[in-house]
């Protein structure tokens, strides 16, 4: 029993890695961007809600869309690695 709980855990951090490695960029460029349009709107003193958004929205997309491709390759090989591990637990 001991054995099937460490491979429970290795799928929990693989899962939470995953997640990372596929939120991570994304959530950073929209920090930046907020971060950056916050400080413009403070050294300017334009405190226009749609100028926080807009860029921020945009920039996600951007990202979202350029890293579509590898996202998806990294989940097909999660998946893939969860998929094999059915057999260990003898549910396939």
């Amino acid at each position: 029993m001991g054995e099937i709980d460490l491979t429970i855990v290795d799928m929990a951090r693989d899962l939470l890695v995953t997640t990372i490695i596929i939120a991570g960029p994304i959530l950073i460029v929209g920090l930046f961007v907020g971060v950056t349009v916050s400080l413009f709107q403070a050294l300017t003193s334009i405190q226009e809600q749609t100028m926080t958004l807009v860029p921020k929205m945009l920039a996600v997309m951007v990202v979202t869309l350029l890293l579509l491709a590898p996202a998806l390759q990294l989940l097909r090989d999660f998946t893939t690695r969860v998929l094999g591990q059915l057999v260990e637990f003898g549910l396939s």
